[in-house]
């Protein structure tokens, strides 16, 4: 077995285990949620006052036997994992009898809409600011680096309710809630292509103006080091124009900052759940905050598995990049060193 083959085997075995465990948690956690979904169905079923207590009871426990909640806990478990292994993700308890692959596929194109445009844009600006305030400084790295290393310190939520407060609100310029308009129905039509875009404006920018400043930092940091080293003070020297020295700069610090863009995509899934919320917009991030409140645990068990998956298969993907890109790491991981 060549090194190479040595650390990948290592690597797969490694994440095996993490999967297992994350697996199991995804099926305990949405448990241990104060409640019981079929309390929440039954509730809202009632809310009118022409449901009587003895059809409630009725209901409540052909609800309960419906959806397996009345086997014990390790039958559910065994069975969650039967249903995987065929790819059945399961029905919703709070929208049967919609299936849960079904809910997801239809809010995951909106969120990869919303949030992979935004990492690359974001991604890209970053960088090149960044290198741009280490290279050249003066009111660059006074005054505008500082700005948005205050704007990515921000939480996501503070950030998208200010721009919903002044550009929604306040001026008015953009609409406050959802993907489109509520009058509309979804169609090819130039009326609904304007509306999903002025609904996408004020959360993609929320998302942008955070990953810029994130991603500058990190790429300042990296340039700064990079212009004490002996090829920029000898181009330089030689008189090379300041360009052609900061594309240097910028190949030289990437690495990192490639690493850190295989992460973003790799949790972009989770990373506009706040913003979704907060926007109401009809991506993954609100079918899970719904999902929560409802306690409906086939959708939350499928959307944190979708997560799950992705971080752990960028993880390994970026893991794999290094011990093929840096032969040390291959060698430590193996035992050699």
């Amino acid at each position: 077995m060549t090194r190479f083959q040595s650390y990948l085997l290592n690597k797969i075995l490694w994440f095996m285990l993490a999967f297992c465990i994350a697996l199991t948690l995804n099926f305990l956690l949405p448990r241990l949620i104060p409640g019981n979904p079929v309390d929440v169905i039954v509730g809202e079923m009632a809310t009118g006052g022409t449901l009587s207590s003895e059809t409630a009871q009725k209901v409540y426990a052909a609800y309960i036997s419906e959806f397996g909640l009345d086997q014990p806990m390790w039958m559910q478990f065994l069975l969650y994992v039967r249903n995987l292994t065929r790819g059945d993700l399961g029905i919703s308890f709070a929208r049967s009898p919609s299936r849960v692959q079904d809910l997801i596929a239809q809010a995951l194109p909106w969120t990869i809409a919303l949030q992979l445009p935004a990492i690359l844009v974001g991604w890209t600006l970053g960088n090149v600011l960044g290198v741009l305030v280490a290279y050249k400084g003066g009111w660059l790295d006074r005054g505008v680096f500082p700005t948005f290393m205050f704007i990515s310190s921000m939480p996501y939520y503070c950030l998208s309710i200010i721009l919903l407060y002044l550009f929604a609100v306040y001026w008015n310029i953009f609409p406050a809630a959802g993907g489109y308009s509520f009058a509309l129905t979804p169609t090819w039509s130039w009326e609904f292509v304007r509306s999903v875009s002025e609904h996408y404006i004020l959360p993609f920018g929320s998302l942008v103006l955070i990953f810029i400043g994130g991603q500058a930092i990190g790429m300042r940091a990296m340039s700064i080091y990079e212009l004490d080293a002996d090829y920029v003070r000898y181009s330089r020297s030689l008189g090379v124009a300041d360009n052609r020295i900061i594309a240097y700069i910028f190949r030289n610090a990437m690495l990192p900052q490639v690493t850190g863009l295989a992460l973003a995509i790799g949790s972009m899934v989770s990373g506009a759940l706040i913003t979704e919320v907060v926007f109401s917009y009809p991506g993954i991030g609100s079918l899970l905050f719904g999902s929560i409140r409802q306690n409906d645990y086939p959708v939350i068990q499928g959307i944190t598995l979708l997560l799950m998956v992705a971080v752990l298969a960028a993880n390994f993907l970026v893991d794999l990049a290094y011990g093929f890109i840096d032969p040390r790491i291959r060698a430590r991981t193996s035992g050699e060193r």
